[in-house]
C-alpha cells in the first residue's frame, strides 16, 4: 500500500474536476471548493517532508470527496432523499454528515503531533479535539459573514440552514462528534498495536 495516498490523490483529482465541470450553482461551488482545494494541495506540497497514515488519508479523503459533491449540488441541494425519507427527516442532513466527517480530521492531527513529538498522547487528543472545534465555529463565522455580505441566493445556499435557526449549533456539534468517533479509532489503533 506504499502508493496508496497517490492513487487517492489522483482518483480525487479526476474526481474533482469532472465535478466541476457543471455545477448547479458555479457562485456556490467557487466558494465551497476553496477550503477543499486549499487541503489538498497542502497535502500534495507538504507530502515529501511529513506523509500520515494510510487510515488518516483516507480519513481526510472522505472529507474531501464529500464537500466537493456539496459544492457541485449547494449542500442543501444533494440528492439525498433515500436518507431522508429512510428516516423522516424534514430537511436534507447530507451537510450534517458532512460538519461529522470534518470532525475526522482530529485522526491525522493526533497523528501529526505524536510523529513530531511535540506532545503526549492525551494533549494531542485533547488538542485535535479542541482544533476541530475552533475550526467548526471559525467555519460558521465564515458562512454567516459570507451570506450577509453575498446577500443574495448564493450566501443562502453557502450558509445551508434550510429554515433551522439552530443550524449553526448543530453543525458545530456534529464536527465535535465526527472528533470523537476519529479519536476513538485513534485509541482503539493505540490500545490495538500495544496488544500485539
Amino acid at each position: 500500500m506504499k502508493y496508496y495516498p497517490h492513487i487517492l490523490a489522483v482518483i480525487f483529482f479526476v474526481f474533482f474536476v469532472l465535478l466541476g465541470l457543471n455545477p448547479v450553482d458555479r457562485n456556490v461551488w467557487i466558494v465551497e471548493v476553496i477550503p477543499v482545494f486549499g487541503v489538498y494541495l497542502l497535502l500534495l506540497f507538504t507530502y515529501k517532508k511529513f506523509q500520515f497514515s494510510n487510515i488518516s488519508y483516507t480519513l481526510m479523503s472522505i472529507w474531501l470527496f464529500w464537500h466537493t459533491i456539496g459544492g457541485h449540488y449547494t449542500f442543501a441541494n444533494v440528492p439525498f432523499d433515500f436518507i431522508t425519507n429512510l428516516f423522516n427527516f424534514e430537511r436534507n442532513h447530507f451537510d450534517r454528515i458532512g460538519h461529522i466527517v470534518v470532525g475526522f480530521y482530529a485522526y491525522p492531527m493526533v497523528e501529526f503531533l505524536l510523529k513530531k513529538e511535540y506532545t503526549n498522547k492525551i494533549i494531542a487528543s485533547f488538542f485535535a479535539l479542541f482544533f476541530i472545534m475552533s475550526i467548526a465555529a471559525s467555519y460558521e463565522i465564515i458562512e454567516w459573514a459570507y451570506a450577509v455580505i453575498e446577500g443574495g441566493n448564493t450566501g443562502i445556499e453557502f450558509l445551508g440552514s434550510q429554515g433551522d435557526m439552530w443550524d449553526a449549533q448543530k453543525d458545530m456539534l456534529a464536527d465535535t462528534i465526527g472528533a470523537l468517533i476519529s479519536l476513538c479509532l485513534y485509541w482503539f489503533n493505540f490500545i490495538r498495536i500495544q496488544k500485539t
